[in-house]
């Protein structure tokens, strides 16, 4: 038997699987202006080279992000023990991806445009995994 839409099969579900794409945009928007703050913080204060400064603040955003999202946005259904591994291998990803974009942008562009760029490539794919690997729940995910 095919997989069904969750949407169709079910509205409730649908309701809650934008609810929490809601939440882990809200905390996708929160980490994302902790790493501008660190980024620029450590370009202009601490004079920093920009690509280190970039994957710095995502790292350090990146343990903020966790947080949140366990608690606020996935609602800790995962034991850190089952989470945390496979956060860790997409925030490499994500780290990984962020670098590339942002390396690659930043000859073009001034480095806050640059890191806009890198954010918006990484976030589709973050969200994906987030939900149907590092936090995958049956109900949601058969």
């Amino acid at each position: 038997m095919p997989r069904s839409d969750h949407c169709t099969t079910s509205p409730r579900r649908c309701e809650q699987l934008l609810g929490r794409a809601v939440r882990f945009a809200a905390v996708g928007g929160v980490a994302t202006a902790v790493q501008y703050l660190l980024l620029v913080a450590l370009v202009e204060l601490a004079a920093v080279g920009e690509v280190v400064s970039s994957a710095l603040a995502f790292g350090l955003a990146a343990v903020f992000n966790y947080l949140l999202n366990f608690h606020l946005t996935f609602g800790g259904g995962s034991r850190h023990w089952q989470a945390l591994p496979k956060f860790v291998v997409v925030a490499a990803l994500g780290l990984a991806t962020n670098t590339l974009c942002f390396s690659l942008a930043l000859p073009l562009l001034p480095y806050l445009l640059a890191q806009l760029i890198a954010t918006l490539v990484t976030l589709v794919g973050n969200f994906i995994l987030h939900q149907y690997w590092i936090y995958r729940e049956p109900q949601w995910n058969p």
